[in-house]
This record gives C-alpha cells, sequence and structure tokens, in this order.
C-alpha cells in the first residue's frame, strides 16, 4: 500500500506527467487532491499496471478525488519551450485548474514545481503575475518516485496516462499510419518506419530526434 501523504497537510495535492518521451502527441500533466480517507490496493506508478488497471482506477480516482485537472502541452510549445520546461508548465497549470487550493504539492521526479516560472513563449498559456506569484506561494517537494510511493502521485499518474492514451487514439483516426493507437507515439520501431517512409504529422515534435539518422522529413498536411 502506497503513503497517503508527506506534508501533513489536508490539501496535499499529488502530479505527475506522461508523454515526456514520446515522438509525437502532447505530454499531459495531472493533479490529484485525494481525501484523507481514500485507499486502492491497486493504484501505483502508472507504468507498473495494465491498461485495463488503469482504465478501471480512472474513474475510482474521478469520482472520489476531493478535485482534479488535466492539463495537455502540445508539440509547437513542446518545441518552442523544450520538454523539460513543458512538462513542469503543464503540471503547474493543473494545480491551476484545481477547484481547491492546495496547502502542499508532492511532485514526481528531482525538480521542484516552481522551479521556472513565467516563461515568455508564444505557444500555450500565457501565466499572469498573480498566477506566478499563487503557485510560489504554495509550498512543494520533489520526491523522486514519487508515483510509487505516494497515492496522489499515483493516482496523477494514471490519470495522465489515460487521458494522453485517449487523446493518442483519436488522432490514430486521423493519421492510421503510425499506429498511435497501439504506440501511443512512443519511438517504437515501427513509429520510426512510419515516419521514415510518410514523413511527420502536424502532431510530431520536431525538436526530437525523430529517425536514428538526420534525414530531411516530409511534413503531411491535415
Amino acid at each position: 500500500m502506497l503513503q497517503k501523504n508527506f506534508s501533513g497537510y489536508i490539501f496535499e495535492t499529488g502530479t505527475d506527467e506522461a508523454g515526456r518521451g514520446c515522438l509525437a502527441g502532447p505530454v499531459t500533466a495531472a493533479a490529484v487532491i485525494l481525501p484523507a480517507n481514500f485507499e486502492n490496493e491497486f493504484l501505483n506508478d502508472s507504468k507498473q499496471l495494465s491498461e485495463k488497471t488503469r482504465e478501471s482506477l480512472k474513474p475510482i480516482i474521478e469520482e472520489n478525488a476531493v478535485c482534479f485537472a488535466v492539463t495537455h502541452l502540445h508539440p509547437d510549445e513542446i518545441d518552442e519551450i523544450n520538454i523539460l520546461n513543458a512538462s513542469m508548465k503543464g503540471m503547474q497549470e493543473c494545480i491551476l485548474k484545481l477547484k481547491q487550493q492546495p496547502e502542499f504539492i508532492i511532485v514526481d521526479g528531482n525538480r521542484m514545481l516552481n522551479a521556472k516560472l513565467g516563461l515568455k513563449n508564444t505557444c500555450g498559456k500565457q501565466f499572469s503575475a498573480s498566477e506566478i506569484e499563487f503557485l510560489k506561494s504554495i509550498p512543494n517537494q520533489s520526491i523522486i518516485k514519487g508515483d510509487s510511493k505516494f497515492l496522489s502521485i499515483a493516482a496523477a499518474s494514471v490519470l495522465a496516462k489515460t487521458y494522453r492514451d485517449e487523446f493518442m487514439n483519436e488522432i490514430h483516426k486521423e493519421f492510421p499510419m503510425y499506429n498511435w493507437k497501439q504506440n501511443k507515439g512512443y519511438p517504437t520501431k515501427e513509429h520510426r518506419e512510419a515516419i521514415r517512409k510518410y514523413g511527420t504529422t502536424k502532431y510530431h515534435r520536431m525538436s526530437f530526434r525523430l529517425l536514428p539518422e538526420q534525414l530531411e522529413l516530409d511534413f503531411l498536411e491535415q
């Protein structure tokens, strides 16, 4: 059983992301506040769970959470501010969306949530001065492998993964030749062979090394 709380605060928020290593699609972040009495013997780091288990946990988390939020950051923004900053910005946006103000935030990984705020980018949401101050005001702690240690981070990892998978299933219908329904945009051999054959789409991250060798790629229009 994972731990319920790190800080001792009632409204402690766990946050995590999914899709950081993908070649296509968004990086998706989630934040979750769970009630103090929440328990689930199956909840764990989403990477350790089967797709079926993740899908069964999603409604349980949503129905029992004090509140939750999910955010997609798309390839144009990832390419502009880089994937690390995009991952953190996605989690920051989730915190701003929560209906209950967090008293403390625990973040999966080794980087504090408010390490970099207010990036000047042309894509996606722009933080206001008041939003930046709000994010800075909430104490937070990064926890290495936190998604396998704390329930709220694990819950965030499940929501991030399931919502991102749903998004990839939808855009698979638009570009089925990449088989995103199966590979979810990760750098599988099949995905890279499709990039080699068909070129890139608006959903590919052009700042990533899409093929092992440097090749010119054609861009597929919608």
